[in-house]
């Protein structure tokens, strides 16, 4: 094989490889967002159990609720971010059997880099729609913080 197709099929395989950084910062933000999901949840959760009074109780259950829709939607952008990241991987792996081993994959590796993109578009729509609930969760919260009595002159 000249330098010339080896150059080809570095470049070839660049692409893949700028698509996986970008997956795996996606994937880390991701993961610290559910990490801090998991952090109100248990924190509701404490709460809730200390407290009596119905209308209060059936707030905090709302608020638990939006902490579990928060979740799915984090780890279903997770599993889609994995899923694009192997996709990737798997186009550089096609890439390179194609060239070296003689065996002809014809568009495996179009069909590869496509899935992983189509993947990180879905993730990114769902860490949006979370971002979204994130918000909501806080103003929620803060339009119903518990106001502090007034002190008596």
């Amino acid at each position: 094989m000249d330098s010339a197709n080896i150059h080809a099929v570095l470049a070839a395989m660049l692409a893949p490889a700028f698509f996986l950084t970008a997956t795996a910062s996606l994937l880390l933000s991701a993961n610290n967002r559910l990490a801090r999901i998991i952090d109100r949840a248990r924190t509701l959760l404490r709460e809730l159990a200390l407290i009596e009074d119905e209308i209060e109780r059936a707030l905090y259950e709302r608020r638990i609720a939006l902490q579990r829709r928060r979740s799915l939607n984090i780890l279903r952008a997770g599993q889609l971010l994995y899923g694009a990241i192997s996709c990737f991987v798997g186009t550089s792996l096609a890439v390179s059997v194609d060239t070296f081993t003689g065996h002809r994959l014809g568009a495996l590796p179009i069909w590869l880099a496509s899935a992983g993109v189509l993947s990180m578009f879905a993730a990114s729509i769902l860490l949006a729609r979370e971002s979204t609930l994130a918000v909501t969760a806080i103003n929620e919260e803060m339009d119903h913080r518990p106001v502090a009595p007034k002190p008596i002159p």
